[in-house]
């Protein structure tokens, strides 16, 4: 192998998932289509889908039929939250989302990458924690081994390799902070 040549033929030949987890990756394929072709109201369902493979669902919370999870069994998600339309919750590591979270449609979730350094590029599956309050907006992208502090902001498009503090707002590419989020109790009418 000349120097800079990756090994593609070993990470191809690589085991990446456990035997139970390899049935379970398949079991969950087919019951997608009851997932994504579930009326949008369904909430209720969907909860209940995600939580016989294993994901811990909080009350309350609403998951959109045109969500795609990967393996649910690695998720987590706290009271109230929501995940919009089309998330994609790349759950190949844990994910863990607190509550009153809120995940904007087309968001993404990445919980899964490769080791760039070896030659191999063998299969990484560090975590991502969404804390309790925090907002991911419209599309943007969230990778490995990130924390979203409490109450944070993470705006749209943005794209977060780096943990955000509790309580900041960040935004653009690579995500910048911007300022800081402050709730205002809405004025009695």
């Amino acid at each position: 192998m000349a120097l800079g040549d990756l090994d593609i033929a070993s990470n191809r030949a690589a085991r990446k998932y456990a035997p139970r987890e390899t049935v379970l990756r398949f079991a969950w394929l087919l019951a997608r289509a009851f997932f994504r072709y579930s009326p949008s109201p369904m909430f209720a369902w969907r909860r209940f889908l995600l939580r016989s493979f294993g994901a811990r669902i909080g009350r309350h919370v609403h998951v959109y039929p045109s969500t795609r999870v990967e393996m649910p069994w690695n998720v987590d998600i706290g009271e109230w939250s929501a995940i919009g339309e089309g998330v994609i919750l790349y759950s190949l590591g844990p994910i863990s989302i607190g509550a009153q979270v809120t995940i904007s449609q087309r968001a993404h979730l990445c919980a899964g990458t490769h080791d760039y350094r070896r030659v191999d590029m063998p299969l990484l599956r560090p975590p991502i924690r969404i804390e309790d309050k925090a907002w991911i907006c419209s599309e943007a992208f969230v990778g490995p081994d990130v924390v979203i502090g409490e109450g944070a902001v993470v705006g749209a498009r943005a794209v977060v390799v780096r943990s955000v503090s509790a309580w900041t707002v960040v935004a653009g590419n690579p995500a910048r902070p911007i300022g800081k989020r402050i709730l205002e109790h809405a004025p009695n009418a």
